[in-house]
């Protein structure tokens, strides 16, 4: 095939009177004259010039929105506003036609929810694009943040046989034939006929699996897709999503925390760095949504302001008995404005308690630590009984604004006995875990970790408001679509 040269290149040009070859996807054309062209390499699209007197009406008829084409013609100045350069088509070839009656994307705007049903032709659109590139940079920062920093990528495993967040809700995996499912003598699935002789699921964390590999290579990270079953339909709910998952060695809950607060500083400077166009696209799309709500609903910073707003503030640290103090005496709270009032301590902290403590108290980016035991999972180190005789463990979950929980982690507890005994407390088997338990018999030393929600992290950046929105083919309740 001709090399064709890429729009985002083009749009740079300041050399007139080159021939070019140019292949796109049409957005629209205008009085049978102009097309504007866009190859997804940049949002902008090019203009191309049609000399429509000399340029047959079978051809003419099949430059419709959708189709793609490619171009030959000369770079040439601009005349239109808002461009420097126009393409003088020489030639016109369809590469695939695009039937105006049937294709769903026309030039016009499309709501969010009608988007979703077209999940495979929303990349086409301005919002789409812009989202999805911000996705990769996103992607790339995260490895390239540890790369920089030594840490080894593992893959951890998919398919398990372990719960690791004791959650539940998860999505089971066999080849057990449903019509002649094999039973136990008191009419149980018989899972040792299944495929891996045993009861397996897909994964909600490859954090167990990461305390392994840190205990050897000293610091590793995970990136991959985990799955929940959770029969939810919020705006934040994915069944399945993506979870970077770094785990360190020799490191406790400080330094955790500066981690966690260095990894998100980093891959949101890289965003403003690399994504200046999708990010100012989006920072615009947002202030126009912001139009048509009341004054008190509109948000205290544009997207761009919010991102710098995380760059330039040190995140704020405070335990969690420190913040339900704040939270008790707030207005919010007083007045009996929150939906879930709090009352005592050992409370779990929602997402408007969260915002509050971040947009109105603070208004920075805060780093809660040391939760209740009973809230939090039995691989979080124990403390010290508090003052009051309180268990709490060294678990940190960093809260940002218009989203709160971002990421949530812990120093993980290295000593057997206190591990084992919080086990028993929860009736987790220690016997499936034991490959777990080897690694606090064998060699133990302070760890730490954390987990980040990927498409939380997206959302957060881009400013979209449903996480459907930011991972390609969305899975949720009822939807397996694409």
């Amino acid at each position: 095939m001709i090399k064709r040269e890429k729009i985002k290149d083009l749009l740079e040009y300041t050399e007139f009177n080159k021939e070019v070859t140019v292949m796109g996807w049409v957005r629209t054309f205008r009085n049978n004259q102009f097309i504007a062209l866009n190859d997804g390499s940049c949002m902008g699209n090019v203009q191309i010039v049609v000399d429509f007197n000399n340029t047959p009406d079978e051809l003419l008829k099949r430059i419709t929105t959708g189709a793609a084409i490619a171009v030959q013609g000369t770079v040439v100045e601009s005349l239109g506003k808002g461009q420097k350069i126009d393409i003088k088509a020489s030639s016109i070839e369809i590469l695939g036609d695009s039937d105006p009656e049937k294709f769903p994307l026309q030039p016009k705007k499309h709501s969010l929810e009608f988007l979703r049903e077209i999940a495979h032709l929303r990349f086409r659109t301005n919002t789409f694009n812009a989202v999805f590139k911000v996705r990769h940079a996103l992607a790339f920062a995260i490895h390239q943040f540890y790369n920089e920093r030594g840490f080894v990528y593992m893959h951890t495993p998919v398919i398990t046989a372990s719960d690791a967040e004791g959650a539940g809700e998860m999505f089971k995996v066999t080849t057990l034939d449903f019509d002649h499912t094999p039973r136990t003598e008191d009419g149980k699935v018989n899972f040792q006929e299944d495929f891996f002789g045993r009861a397996t699921n897909l994964t909600v964390s490859g954090q167990l699996e990461g305390e392994l590999a840190a205990m050897a290579f000293g610091q590793i990270y995970t990136f991959g897709p985990t799955f929940r079953a959770e029969n939810s339909n919020t705006t934040r709910h994915l069944a399945e999503f993506w979870m970077v998952e770094p785990e360190f060695a020799f490191a406790d809950l400080e330094d955790n925390m500066q981690l966690a607060e260095d990894m998100l500083k980093y891959v949101i400077r890289y965003a403003l760095t690399h994504c200046k166009e999708e990010l100012e696209f989006l920072n615009n799309r947002l202030l126009e949504e912001e139009k048509s709500k009341p004054q008190n609903e509109r948000s205290a910073l544009s997207l761009l302001e919010k991102l710098n707003f995380c760059l330039d503030n040190d995140f704020e640290r405070l335990t969690y008995t420190e913040a339900i103090a704040i939270l008790k005496s707030s207005k919010p709270n007083q007045k009996k404005q929150f939906k879930y009032l709090i009352d005592e301590w050992g409370a779990d902290l929602q997402s408007e308690h969260e915002r509050y403590l971040v947009e109105k108290h603070f208004k920075k980016p805060v780093i809660l630590t040391d939760y209740p035991a009973d809230i939090k999972s039995f691989y979080m180190r124990q403390n010290e009984l508090d003052g009051q005789g309180r268990k709490t463990v060294a678990a940190m979950d960093i809260l940002f604004p218009g989203i709160g929980e971002i990421v949530g982690g812990s120093q993980r507890e290295e000593r057997l006995d206190k591990l084992t005994a919080r086990m028993e407390e929860l009736n987790i088997s220690q016997e499936e875990l034991w490959w777990y338990l080897d690694t606090r018999r064998f060699g133990s030393a302070p760890h730490s970790g954390f987990g980040l929600g990927f498409e939380r992290l997206i959302l957060f950046v881009t400013g979209m408001t449903n996480i459907r929105d930011v991972i390609a083919f969305p899975r949720f309740p009822n939807n397996a679509e694409f």
